[in-house]
């Protein structure tokens, strides 16, 4: 018999680390290939992790609520076949992670610790929240494998306010990185407690006769942790513009009735919008780009992300190569992904590769909203509601028109004021200039 371990896969573009949230097996159990072993969180989606063998699961690794590293096993499966070449015991997983370099002589440096059994096996989830906190994992007692400290035990710790603090000095000797293999000479980088800011204090609120509490799910922690992210990573700047889009709103309606009947979904003026700002993305590049540390990448494709909410979270299905597809095409493109997130369809796949996101804040009678960048994309543009204003004509004369106002929120390390400030005024022109005789919906 041989031990083929299974590891925390990357489910989508960015994504580093997943949170075991249900395993659906136990050890004992026969599974087949491609078989669901357990469901897994991160901040972009919640998928299921397959099975790559046929063959009885032999040991969780991870435990339900911990957060691993991509390609960090999170479980064992004995297969028939040869004995294995390596054994179940060296599936430690140690942080910072150096299996590019390491080499079998390589050992962690032992970290001395009087609670937890597992001295300084801790993973990037909770290396992050005791750096963020200041707690001092030399005084938590870990709930984990061998006495392991889990993302969980230090929740619980956040939560009930009771923080173990640390003098710096104690935080730098807690932090221990992996001594490196031997035959490299350079030194691996411990993470320091200073790398990423500082979280604001939990808040200790109290609960009294009829109040709900609802717990926090995995779902709504990845994108609380992701949209936290954002902010800490990017600094965002902000700008809006106004855009008449009567034109816009009298085409449309003239067709609505007939493309119904016709196509048996509904023409939206959102599709308008996203195939505009897809036209727009092709003639300003910059705008579909990504901030990557000492670079920036600007995308060859154009993919958009759309924001779709269900009843307790918020997804952003992606509409591939959107500027080569009609309004038509762009239109039941976001019907289909809106359906398929709330009727819990939506893949993983689908929510890969965006470039750009439009959020259709409008929907919801928005007039102005500020939204928080897609990490890692470098913009998101809002549309908010289509109102009818009086509005100054040439001439003087006031006329009633439908009005909507863009906001966009940038990435200020990849965007400036200037090619945003083009951007918008190309998608204002775009929308302003669609008509019968000079826009087709197909």
């Amino acid at each position: 018999m041989a031990i083929e371990n299974i590891l925390m896969p990357q489910l989508g573009e960015s994504v580093t680390e997943g949170t075991i949230e249900k395993w659906l097996v136990k050890p004992g159990d026969t599974i087949s290939k491609y078989e669901p072993l357990a469901e897994v969180n991160t901040d972009k989606v919640t998928a299921e992790v397959p099975s790559s063998f046929t063959g009885t699961i032999k040991e969780l690794i991870a435990q339900e609520g911990e957060t691993l590293a991509v390609g960090a096993i999170v479980c064992t499966i004995e297969i028939e076949g040869a004995a294995s070449s390596e054994p179940v015991a060296s599936a430690t997983i140690a942080t910072p992670d150096v299996s590019a370099v390491e080499s079998p002589k390589a050992v962690a440096a032992p970290v001395k610790r009087e609670k937890g059994k597992a001295a300084g096996r801790y993973s990037p989830a909770v290396l992050r929240l005791a750096q963020d906190n200041a707690i001092d994992l030399t005084l938590v007692e870990g709930s984990g494998k061998e006495g392991r400290i889990t993302r969980k035990d230090l929740l619980a710790i956040i939560e009930s306010g009771n923080i173990p603090t640390a003098s710096a000095a104690s935080v730098a000797e807690t932090i221990t990185p992996v001594a490196p293999a031997q035959q490299v000479s350079a030194p691996v980088t411990p993470v320091q407690a200073v790398a990423t800011p500082k979280a604001a204090e939990p808040v200790h609120v109290a609960s009294t006769a009829g109040d709900i509490e609802i717990p926090v799910t995995g779902v709504r922690r990845a994108i609380a942790n992701n949209m936290l992210r954002s902010k800490h990573e990017a600094p965002h700047a902000w700008m809006m513009i106004e855009v008449d889009v009567t034109n816009l709103v009298q085409y449309r309606d003239s067709l609505k009735n007939d493309f119904k009947q016709k196509e048996g979904f509904n023409l939206t003026y959102f599709a308008f919008f996203v195939k505009a700002v897809a036209q727009a993305l092709k003639e300003f590049p910059m705008m579909n780009s990504m901030w990557a540390g000492d670079k920036i990448i600007l995308k060859k494709d154009i993919n958009i992300s759309i924001a779709v909410a269900s009843d307790d979270a918020l997804f952003v299905p992606v509409i591939n190569h959107a500027d080569e597809k009609t309004i038509k095409g762009i239109g039941r493109e976001i019907q289909e992904l809106a359906g398929k997130v709330r009727s819990g369809n939506l893949k993983s796949a689908e929510m890969q590769g965006g470039t750009f996101t439009v959020n259709n804040t409008g929907s919801f009678g928005s007039v102005q909203s500020m939204g928080i960048i897609n990490y890692p994309q470098a913009a998101i543009l809002q549309v908010e509601s289509i109102v009818k204003r009086p509005v100054i004509m040439e001439g003087g004369m006031i006329a009633a028109r439908d009005m909507v106002n863009l906001c966009l929120s940038l990435d200020h390390r990849v965007l400036d004021g200037l090619v945003c400030g083009q951007f918008l005024a190309r998608v204002k022109a775009i929308l302003e200039n669609i008509t019968s005789e000079n826009t087709s919906v197909y």
